[in-house]
């Protein structure tokens, strides 16, 4: 069976979106079959690049030449400077991939960074950011952020929230729909048979036996007994400082971590180049780089593709063991 390519939206044009998915081209090669949706006249000047009709011409492509799906924007890429009047194509970019990805027309959705505030000054973004908006695209009320490196697989069950949220938003419901999908998810995707789940505690030392806060034994244990009783394979709750070790890490496929940084500290210090943000839950594949727009170093050619080309072919391969369903 041949799948059909990879959407790869440009993201934020005035970041580095467009210089690494060129480079990423050129690293991936016929590798990793996928095209871009965006401006041409954004990309870097002297990029080798072909329009395309449709998303199939994109395999025809000589080797090195980046496939475009033309999409215009109404002003030009400046670097590190987002210009408002471009903020609506970056939204409708991210709509007409899912539209392409939800139709069939391409195995799996990966998506370049976007600014979130950019959006919203310029296009009243209602959004927190991209997963939120793909959910909404798909219809989808749920979905989980895993991030994923060679070294580790992490789901931050509560994400973009003050830290003094945390206990009052960590909910038994919202711990149970994310352990649920992230099993799923490592089923469907990754080809786990029976996965292996590690949960974190939310405070330390797991709430040391109730010494350091109930949480731990009045919220996630029930949770996890119910699993267990149901037979999912799941660990924890885990003092989080003993989860990330080599010997801990062979345990488990996935751990669960209680909020942001006690999921993302860890895999960023592990492989702050290679990881991978992919969202679970959704009814098409999405992978995107962990990194943002980096409008620091955008239009000087420094910009290094490899989240990028880690998502592509994390997606390609996510794409291939779906079809072996």
């Amino acid at each position: 069976m041949t799948l059909p390519p990879i959407a790869l939206t440009c993201g934020e044009p005035a970041g580095i979106g467009p210089e690494i998915v060129v480079k990423a081209r050129l690293a991936l090669g016929e590798t990793v079959p996928f095209f871009w949706i965006g401006d041409p006249g954004h990309l870097p000047e002297g990029s080798d690049w072909t329009e395309i009709a449709t998303p199939t011409d994109a395999v025809s492509v000589p080797k090195g030449c980046l496939p475009v799906l033309r999409h215009d924007f109404p002003a030009p890429a400046r670097p590190g400077l987002p210009a408002p009047e471009n903020a609506a194509a970056v939204i409708a970019v991210i709509a007409r991939a899912v539209d392409l990805v939800m139709c069939c027309d391409a195995s799996a959705l990966c998506t370049a960074p976007i600014h979130k505030k950019a959006l919203k000054d310029g296009a009243g973004f209602a959004f927190p950011g991209h997963t939120e908006y793909l959910a909404h695209l798909a219809g989808v009320d749920r979905v989980v952020m895993m991030l994923a490196c060679e070294a580790l697989r992490v789901v931050p069950a509560t994400i973009h929230i003050p830290l003094s949220e945390v206990p009052e938003t960590l909910t038994a419901t919202l711990l149970e729909e994310t352990l649920r999908i992230t099993n799923a998810g490592l089923i469907r995707d990754f080809g786990c048979a029976r996965p292996r789940l590690a949960v974190a505690g939310l405070n330390p030392h797991a709430g040391e036996g109730g010494a350091m806060g109930r949480e731990d034994i009045d919220l996630i244990a029930p949770v996890l007994d119910r699993l267990r009783a149901e037979g999912m394979e799941v660990a924890g709750p885990l003092p989080a400082d003993t989860m990330f070790h080599a010997e801990a890490r062979a345990r488990y496929d996935a751990a669960i971590a209680m909020y942001h940084d006690q999921a993302l500290i860890p895999i960023k210090t592990l492989d702050f180049a290679g990881g991978v943000n992919l969202t679970l839950g959704l009814p098409f594949i999405r992978t995107s780089p962990d990194h943002g727009t980096a409008f620091d170093i955008s239009g000087r050619g420094i910009a290094a593709p490899t989240s990028l080309v880690a998502a592509l072919r994390m997606a390609w391969s996510m794409a291939g063991k779906r079809a072996q369903k």
